[in-house]
């Protein structure tokens, strides 16, 4: 690989890894700072150690294998694939995602899938919401996988202890403990809820996962064995657009205002 093409890829590696501002902030440390001091500038413009490590990992790769490279050019290079993958994010892709019998007529993906592509793509926050929480393995491994990399974990359930006419267990629990000790959970208190005409009070039934206000998993399908394998479920997985960040923020505000409570 020639060291144009290196720092081709890798600037655009960095652009998808990091937050825009961050890679901002590496491309005008490269640009300002000469040689000798510019690592220490890097540790000093970007606090998240994640963050600073891909950074300084980039800057060091670039002066042994790329060294004749220019700053001015490795920094247009920086900013040219951040706009990029700024671009990618702001255009809005939707896929459906289906669980249930195979019709032979469009090839879907399935449930688990699409949520664990959610949860494995998130670098800072996810917020995932279910009625029901219930034998799910994969997605507590993923969940406590994000948790180690540093990303914030909310969930959202519809009660701590039981869901009527299923039988009792805790939320808590079918979560499982590493999971539940790696997020704050949170959980619509029956005073908080509307009363109908029948004298019943409404149910949280939303399902959904979002990542970093980019991606989005809505479906019909709650956090359980059966709707991941034999269940009719239906939803969509969107990345980009302004959908992902305007949910995230509808249960941030939910929280903020009392609707939702901590267990």
């Amino acid at each position: 690989m020639t060291p144009e093409r290196w720092i081709v890829e890798a600037s655009y590696a960095l652009a998808c890894g990091l937050p825009g501002g961050t890679v901002e902030a590496l491309a005008s440390a490269i640009l300002a700072c000469p040689a000798g001091s510019l690592r220490s500038e890097v540790a000093r413009r970007i606090a998240h150690h994640e963050h600073r490590d891909l950074a300084l990992a980039f800057v060091d790769r670039w002066r042994e294998e790329s060294g004749e490279i220019d700053a001015r050019t490795v920094a247009v290079a920086i900013q040219t694939a951040a706009h990029a993958e700024r671009a990618h994010r702001d255009s809005q892709s939707v896929e459906p995602i289906w669980t249930g019998p195979d019709a032979g007529v469009v090839p879907f993906r399935r449930t688990e899938q699409a949520i664990l592509q959610v949860l494995d793509a998130a670098r800072t926050r996810i917020t995932l919401v279910s009625f029901a929480v219930y034998k799910i393995p994969n997605v507590a491994k993923a969940l406590v996988k994000a948790a180690g990399r540093g990303v914030r974990l909310t969930v959202v359930v519809e009660t701590p202890d039981r869901i009527e006419g299923q039988g009792e267990y805790s939320t808590i629990r079918a979560l499982g403990q590493e999971v539940a000790g790696c997020s704050t959970v949170y959980f619509w208190p029956q005073e908080n809820r509307t009363v109908g005409e029948n004298g019943k009070v409404g149910i949280l039934h939303v399902k959904c996962a979002v990542a970093d206000g980019e991606w989005m998993f809505l479906s019909s399908a709650n956090l359980t064995r059966q709707a991941f394998t034999i269940n009719m479920e239906l939803g969509m997985l969107v990345r980009g657009g302004s959908m992902p960040s305007r949910v995230e923020r509808q249960f941030d505000q939910l929280v903020h205002d009392g609707h939702l409570r901590e267990i």
